[in-house]
């Protein structure tokens, strides 16, 4: 088994300014960020930065023709650290360029995805409380070209720091945090269940569930809303906490499941992964119902002071108050869909299904496909 390790070193500020002082960020930079983050936090400094600004090359989840375009865009500029100031989008952006040469393109890093090396510096300050990419080594593009989304992953893809600034989840809209803490909740999930996982690993998989759970129920019961940002310290450290334990044990079959809803029907990530999460959890407690689920249960039955046979429904119950769950038809998923998503799964995501809590063969996944349809 391999040692687990930190080697992003992480950091904390109570202003973007102070982080920018502390480091000294500078014409030999390169921020990427989109415009508004950018107006707000960092052009007052007058920092004198090179800039990249996400808008420009596309909306939503990172493609393959959005990185592509970034990637041409930068081979004649000269710069040394890259600092990305954002959420997914930009953060998974970011560790690509960090890893590309001034002749890569997106497919080049793929299929030489063993031999990467960082050309420069990375730096992240994450403006969600879901990702936890910060400290992972994982990118997750959208390859369009090939028809599915995949993931990227090489130690080389690590940011070299990590920097939690909680007042820059400021200005996050309600259903980003909704997506992204419940991201963060299914990272959690998944890596205490994976048989990948080790002791250590478990421990920030537990303590940010735990968190989690802890302040959906409190901010829910404040009235929900608006209520959320009393706990955005709180969120932020749970997201870092639930990426440490994905970055060694892995995700599983709800994110295996919900790229496919990502990448052909552009649903959220966060919101691809509520859509599968019950129907994935009931199929392993059916094919499996002893075992490590039995302590998942206890942990969430602990945090949300319920008993453990009642512990998965409270959670799906919190998470529905949390952003009200749909049935797959209603993002216009068409039935005709599920059984080429369950055979994709099978074909191209076997990165992520190895970390199952029980293994499971195409059929059962077009099960879960047309449970959750």
């Amino acid at each position: 088994m391999k040692g687990f390790s930190i080697k992003t070193e992480i950091q904390e500020f109570d202003t973007f300014e102070q982080f920018a002082k502390d480091v000294a960020i500078g014409a030999e930079d390169l921020v990427l960020c989109g415009e508004h983050t950018f107006d707000k936090y960092i052009a007052p400094l007058n920092t004198g930065v090179q800039t990249l600004f996400r808008e420009k090359y596309g909306k939503g989840e990172p493609t393959d023709g959005m990185v592509d375009a970034i990637l041409d865009e930068l081979r004649d500029k000269k710069y040394n650290r890259i600092i990305a100031v954002g959420g997914g989008t930009v953060i998974d952006i970011a560790k690509v360029v960090a890893v590309a040469s001034e002749k890569d393109c997106i497919d080049d890093l793929y299929d030489n995805v063993g031999n990467l090396k960082k050309y420069h510096p990375l730096i992240i300050v994450p403006t969600t409380c879901g990702t936890g990419s910060e400290v992972t080594d994982i990118s997750v593009i959208n390859r369009v070209s090939k028809g599915v989304k995949m993931g990227l992953a090489n130690p080389a893809m690590l940011a070299d720091t990590a920097v939690m600034i909680t007042n820059m989840l400021d200005s996050l809209p309600y259903k980003i945090f909704a997506t992204s803490s419940i991201d963060a909740m299914v990272h959690s999930v998944e890596s205490f269940l994976s048989p990948n996982g080790c002791s250590i690993s478990r421990i920030f998989s537990e303590q940010a569930l735990r968190t989690i759970l802890k302040c959906w129920k409190a901010f829910v019961e404040a009235g929900g809303g608006d209520a959320w940002k009393t706990y955005a310290a709180d969120f932020l450290k749970a997201s870092n906490w639930a990426g440490l334990g994905f970055g060694y044990a892995g995700c599983a079959a709800v994110h295996a499941c919900a790229y496919p809803l990502g990448s052909v029907y552009h649903i959220p990530h966060g919101q691809s992964n509520q859509l599968m999460f019950q129907d994935v959890m009931k199929m392993y407690k059916k094919l499996c119902p002893d075992g490590r689920i039995n302590e998942l249960e206890a942990l969430i039955a602990e945090s949300l002071h319920v008993t453990p046979d009642t512990s998965l429904e409270t959670l799906y119950a919190l998470m529905d108050k949390v952003l009200k769950k749909a049935p797959l038809k209603e993002f216009g998923v068409r039935e005709s869909d599920l059984a080429q998503f369950a055979k994709d799964v099978i074909q191209t995501q076997q990165r992520l299904l190895r970390n199952n809590y029980v293994e499971l063969t195409e059929e059962q996944i077009l099960e879960i496909y047309r449970a959750a349809f």
